[in-house]
C-alpha cells in the first residue's frame, strides 16, 4: 500500500495518552496502573511475553473494554467514534468475512471508514498487488492460506490511510519474507507522518523497527523510552584476543569483571570483560595499546533488546542513563 501523506491534519496532541489504566477479571489483575504516551510520528513497540497485559491495555485505550480505573485519550480526546475514524486497528483475534473475496473485504473496510466506493476499490487492488496478493483478489477468504488471510486483514486496517495505526501481534502467521515486507510497510507509514504502535512478544522485530518501546510484564509497565535507553541497561561486554599467554587480569579488572576463556583455534588467549557502568570499550582498547598488549581480536559485543528485557524483568529498577559512546 502506498504511503501517501494523510489527508487529515493531525492535532498537536500525542496520538495516544494512557494514564493509570487498571483492569481485573474475576479477581485477577490483568493490568496494573499502566501509563504511557505514544508521540505522533513515532514507531512505538508495545512489548512483552504472552499474558503480559498488552492486548487488554490496547482494548482499554481504544474504548473497547471499560477500565476499572484510569483513562485514555486519542489525539487529545476520549476514544470517540470521531477519534476512531483516524485509527487503523488490527486486533489480535483475526476475523474477516470468510465467504467474501479478498478485494471485497478490503473495499468494505474502506467504505466503513468513509472512503468513496471507486477509490476504495482502486486502493484495494493496489494494496493487494503490493502485498503479493494481486492474483488472489477474487478468491474468497476461506480459500486463502492463514498467512494470506492475515495480510488481507492488515491491508483492511490500513486502507483508509489512518493517522494512527495500531497492530496487535501483526507478525503472527507471516513467513520471514512477509514479516520483512510488513516491517518495511511500517517504516513507510511512519515516513509519511503517521504514527504506529504495534504489540509483539518478538524482541528482534521491535529492535529493528521501533523508535521507542514500552515493556510490559505481569500486567505492569517496566520500561518506557527509546530503544537505545533500554539497551543501555545491559552491561557491555568486550571479548579480547591476546597473542601471548600473559596474565592481564590486573590490567583488565580496572574496567569490569574479567573472565579468561578457552584459547581460540590459533592458540591465542581469550579474555571477556563485562564493563562497569560508565566504561566505554574504547577505554579498554586504549589501555591495552598503551600497555603494549599484542591484540589479535577486540570485539565489543552488541547488546540486544531480548537481553534488556530479561534484565528489566529481573531488576525493574535497573534503568541507568545513556552513556557516551
Amino acid at each position: 500500500m502506498s504511503a501517501q501523506p494523510s489527508k487529515t491534519s493531525p492535532s498537536q496532541a500525542a496520538a495516544l495518552e494512557v494514564e493509570g489504566l487498571s483492569k481485573s477479571f474475576n479477581g485477577f489483575r490483568a493490568v496494573r496502573d499502566v501509563s504511557f504516551t505514544v508521540p505522533q510520528g513515532s514507531i512505538t513497540g508495545f512489548l512483552g511475553p504472552n499474558g503480559a497485559g498488552k492486548t487488554t491495555t490496547l482494548r482499554m485505550a481504544l474504548g473497547i473494554i471499560r477500565p476499572d480505573s484510569g483513562s485514555a485519550r486519542l489525539f487529545g480526546e476520549p476514544p470517540t467514534t470521531r477519534a476512531m475514524d483516524r485509527v487503523g486497528f488490527l486486533p489480535e483475534e483475526r476475523g474477516v468475512y470468510r465467504k467474501m473475496t479478498a478485494e471485497a473485504v478490503i473495499t468494505l473496510f474502506a467504505r466503513l471508514k468513509g472512503v468513496p466506493a471507486g477509490i476504495a476499490r482502486t486502493r484495494a487492488r493496489a494494496a493487494l498487488d503490493q502485498f503479493g496478493l494481486g492474483a488472489s483478489g477474487q478468491k474468497k477468504i476461506k480459500e486463502l492460506s492463514k498467512g494470506m488471510a492475515q495480510k488481507v486483514q492488515i491491508i483492511a486496517a490500513l486502507i483508509h490511510e489512518p493517522d494512527f495505526i495500531i497492530l496487535d501481534e501483526p507478525f503472527s502467521g507471516l513467513d520471514p519474507v512477509n514479516q520483512a515486507l510488513l516491517e518495511q510497510m511500517i517504516r513507510e507509514q511512519a515516513a509519511a507522518g503517521r504514527t504506529v504502535l504495534f504489540s509483539t512478544h518478538v524482541m528482534e522485530q521491535a529492535e529493528r523497527v521501533c523508535d521507542r518501546i514500552v515493556l510490559m510484564a505481569r500486567g505492569q509497565k517496566i520500561f518506557d523510552g527509546k530503544v537505545d535507553e533500554a539497551l543501555a541497561v545491559v552491561p557491555r561486554v568486550v571479548t579480547i584476543g591476546v597473542a601471548s599467554g600473559d596474565d592481564h587480569t590486573e590490567l583488565l579488572s580496572r574496567f569490569g569483571a574479567v573472565e579468561r576463556g578457552e584459547a581460540d583455534p590459533d592458540g591465542n588467549a581469550v579474555w571477556k570483560v563485562t564493563l562497569n557502568a560508565g566504561v566505554n570499550p574504547q577505554h579498554v582498547l586504549k589501555a591495552c595499546v598503551e600497555a603494549g598488549v599484542k591484540l589479535t581480536r577486540f570485539e565489543p559485543v552488541r547488546p540486544h533488546l531480548h537481553d534488556a528485557f530479561v534484565r528489566l524483568v529481573s531488576n525493574p529498577q535497573d534503568v541507568r542513563p545513556l552513556e557516551t559512546v
